[in-house]
């Protein structure tokens, strides 16, 4: 097959890539400005015989996106901009929209649209910008998927490292979240981009659902830090959301990778 992959150098974009080179397909791998892919670089054969080719696309412009999907059989949508304000629309609604019209034209078959679990449900301005693109994948002419995942591993450790100079660390132990590994998804996506078009929201989460006290607890001494956990619950509808589950998957596919196995993994590595 033939993939475009929009987003290819941020964090899910980096695995998947190769991933799906290794399994023979043909990727473009797009972003604002492409990097060298290592081992699997322009022109280069991968693993499994499939090629990554770095190309370059600005959704906010529209400029490369023609030739980004011409002869394209399936389109991965992971490209986003969080927190960045105006600039975070452009890309992440207006780019969404830009990205499925051109993929019509081109007669793509397939495009995966990857959000996040509790998009829906929790009253936060980025995960409304979300529920945007996503009503904009479905209103589009090509067949689609909708993916949302839980929280990555990575998230979750640096949101506490933001907090590592403080005499106490901070948790509302009524939030409980289910945080899955890049390497998962990046997996699951691999058989999710040759299987049929949803025209569906699916869910894909990690393999345990944990409350936040465990979370700070097992990061705290991954790093052999000692701090003590001060109960600090999170106000208002934010917290009354996150504290009835939002940032939990109930049903669909689970990864297998564990927190505490990320993060002996990364402690690991920072040695």
């Amino acid at each position: 097959m033939h993939i475009l992959i929009t987003g290819a150098t941020g964090r899910l974009g980096r695995v998947l890539t190769p991933e799906l080179a290794r399994a023979g397909h043909t990727v473009r791998a797009a972003s604002r400005a492409p990097a060298p892919l290592g081992k699997t670089g322009p022109d280069l054969p991968a693993e499994g015989g499939g090629e990554v080719r770095p190309v370059r696309l600005d959704l906010v412009t529209g400029a490369g996106l023609p030739a980004a999907v011409d002869g394209v059989d399936t389109v991965v949508h992971l490209a986003s901009a969080p927190y960045q304000r105006g600039y975070t629309r452009q890309v992440d609604v207006a780019g969404t929209r830009r990205l499925v019209d051109a993929a019509g034209r081109a007669g793509v078959r397939h495009l995966v649209y990857l959000s996040i679990v509790g998009a829906d449900r929790v009253p936060w301005p980025y995960f409304r910008i979300k529920i945007e693109a996503e009503a904009a994948v479905a209103a589009g002419p090509v067949p689609w998927t909708v993916l949302r995942v839980t929280q990555f591993h990575e998230f979750l450790a640096e949101a506490m490292s933001r907090l590592d100079r403080l005499p106490v660390l901070p948790v509302d132990p009524g939030i409980t979240a289910q945080p899955v590994d890049v390497a998962d998804v990046a997996a699951y996506l691999r058989w999710r981009v040759t299987a049929a078009p949803g025209g569906a929201t699916e869910e894909f989460g990690g393999p345990a659902v944990l409350d936040a006290a465990t979370l700070a607890r097992d990061w705290l001494a991954a790093r052999r830090i000692r701090r003590r956990l001060l109960r600090l619950p999170v106000p208002g509808r934010l917290g009354r959301a996150f504290r009835a589950g939002a940032l939990v998957s109930p049903t669909g596919d689970r990864g297998r990778i564990t927190w505490q196995e990320y993060l002996s993994g990364r402690s690991e590595r920072a040695g």
